[in-house]
């Protein structure tokens, strides 16, 4: 007899749908969180609040923003119930052909007929907006910038899964029959990637654990999953401390049937490279780490020195509009609200990124010494947020990056190396097109001067990623990826992957809407509890 029959460990998009999904089965689940619990009133008001807005746990920041660093990408994540739902951006992209039809995974099925319901379904969970309903300064920027790139038929409101309703106004729940939680109309504060304080933001505690919660699902936050082992006779035991804990870790272990892995594509991958390493899953293909990917993304912009307050760049939700500046690139206009300016650290000047360290160093130093003082204007973090526009620009290139474990300081951490196709970018030429043209408009419409702007990690060659995927991905074969189709681990078929790190490809787009339908395609091939299972017994 096992203690649960399914443990979910995370709670972000795929291990909501879980959380839901089997527990509408009669299954009795437990989430497993490593973040806090967050109500609204609970997340920062600005991005300075580190306490609330950071996760570092082991000197107190128990906030919502995870950043994790390795040789060839630093990354942005999400931490808390509702996993990277709290700090992202809400924005809810189909992707394009290229992903669907990719050769890691085409040969098995036509995914885009075989996801359609299912993104169907992840649309109305997430209450999506079809098209952002506002148009402002920023609107019009990149609309222009799209122009001025030749390129204005690609120009588009994003889609966004926020409750708009009237401004400040709290209302019994919108979506799901008076089940979910009452909402408050969207005031366009700009703090979605801080943490929505107003209510409107449709982050996963809104839905899916919401629901999941009232049908019987058990959430434990602040609890770090340590170790997966499969046990003699069948099932799984999970091994628990307390997040951040440096003494009285409070370990714990519960038995189960069976092991939703969720915890993000760092969590997981992490996790099962040290349980195949142990012992613990020992099966695992030996394809764990391949095909991590960046989405081939960069974060640029455009920042001017002083902006009027008429302006109000930081007025909407975080991400609003995108164009492509060609086939496989996507630009989406970023922003943080007033006083949320902890991010602008990361800026500095765009310098010529083809070039080797010296020579961007020396970029960079040339443009300082030619004008230091609007140089030190620029990097002002003083009211940044409302000085400039980011630039989030992603591919659909087929690049990547190979994960392996590595000893340092006695301790096995995650390492990367350059991974199947094309060398991982160490900058996007794409992106700085972008970004100029972005200034350009701010200037020319706002009549504000304004500078392209970089990234910090993108001088020293390392690119910025909110959208870190892959790496137990779907495949044919044991021998070419991790998971099946239904997204069991092959050689431990009661242990799943339903999060960002089953994903094969760069979608181009924002994955959030994606992860959250191959986990609803997933889910919905699990039997009811008690029922006859349907899907092919893995090899």
């Amino acid at each position: 007899m096992f203690d649960e029959d399914v443990v979910v460990v995370g709670s972000g998009f795929g291990g909501s749908v879980a959380a839901l999904r089997l527990s509408e089965k009669g299954y009795r689940v437990r989430v497993y969180e490593a973040g806090r619990r967050f109500a609204d009133e609970d997340f920062a008001r600005t991005s300075w609040n580190l306490r609330r807005y950071l996760w570092a746990p082991a000197v107190g920041c128990f906030g919502i923003q995870r950043i994790h660093r390795l040789p060839h990408v630093m990354i942005l994540a999400g931490a808390g119930v509702g996993g990277g739902s709290l700090n992202y951006a809400n924005t809810l992209y189909e992707p394009g052909t290229a992903f669907f039809t990719d050769p890691q995974w085409a040969s098995i099925r036509d995914w885009r007929t075989a996801l359609a319901p299912h993104y169907a379904t992840a649309k109305r969970m997430l209450g999506v907006v079809d098209r952002y309903p506002h148009r402002g300064p920023v609107e019009r920027v990149m609309e222009g910038a799209a122009h001025d790139l030749g390129v204005a038929d690609t120009f588009r409101l994003a889609p966004v899964g926020v409750w708009f309703g009237q401004p400040g106004q709290r209302v019994a729940d919108p979506y799901f029959g008076g089940e979910g939680p009452e909402r408050t109309g969207c005031t366009l504060c700009g703090n979605c990637m801080v943490g929505c304080r107003v209510g409107a933001k449709n982050t996963l505690v809104k839905n899916y654990l919401a629901l999941a919660e009232r049908r019987g699902a058990a959430i434990e936050p602040l609890r770090t999953v340590t170790e997966v082992r499969e046990l003699p006779g069948g099932g799984y035991a999970v091994t628990t401390v307390r997040s951040g804990a440096w003494l009285r870790r409070a370990r714990r272990t519960v038995t189960a049937e069976q092991v939703v892995l969720a915890a993000g594509t760092w969590g997981t991958q992490q996790l099962l490279h040290r349980m195949k390493r142990s012992g613990a899953l020992p099966r695992v293909s030996d394809a764990l780490g391949r095909l991590t990917r960046t989405n081939s993304e960069a974060l640029d912009g455009a920042v001017a020195v002083r902006v009027p307050e008429s302006l109000q760049l930081a007025r909407g939700v975080a991400i609003t509009t995108s164009f492509h500046v060609d086939e496989r690139t996507h630009v989406e206009n970023v922003r943080y609200g007033p006083g949320s300016n902890l991010m602008g650290a990361l800026a500095t000047a765009l310098v010529p990124g083809e070039r080797r360290l010296p020579a961007r160093l020396a970029s960079l130093v040339g443009q300082a010494v030619r004008a230091p003082l609007r140089t030190l204007r620029l990097g002002s973090l003083r009211r940044w947020s409302e000085r400039g526009i980011i630039a989030l620009v992603m591919q659909t290139a087929d690049n990547s990056l190979t994960l392996s474990l590595r000893r340092r300081f006695g301790r096995l951490v995650l390492t990367s190396a350059q991974g199947h196709g094309a060398p991982n970018p160490s900058h996007l030429p794409q992106a700085h097109r972008a970004a100029r043209a972005i200034a350009a408009r701010m200037q020319h419409d706002g009549g504000v001067p304004a500078e392209p702007r970089g990234s910090w990690p993108e001088v020293f060659g390392i690119p910025l990623t909110a959208h870190f995927l892959g790496g137990a991905v779907i495949a044919g074969t044991p021998e070419h990826g991790v998971i099946d189709e239904y997204h069991r681990v092959w050689g431990h078929p009661g242990v799943h992957v339903v999060d960002g790190a089953a994903v094969p490809a760069n979608p181009g787009v924002n994955p959030s809407l994606t992860i959250t339908a191959l986990a609803e395609r997933a889910l919905s091939h699990w039997p009811r509890k008690g029922e006859s299972d349907l899907r092919p017994t893995p090899s």
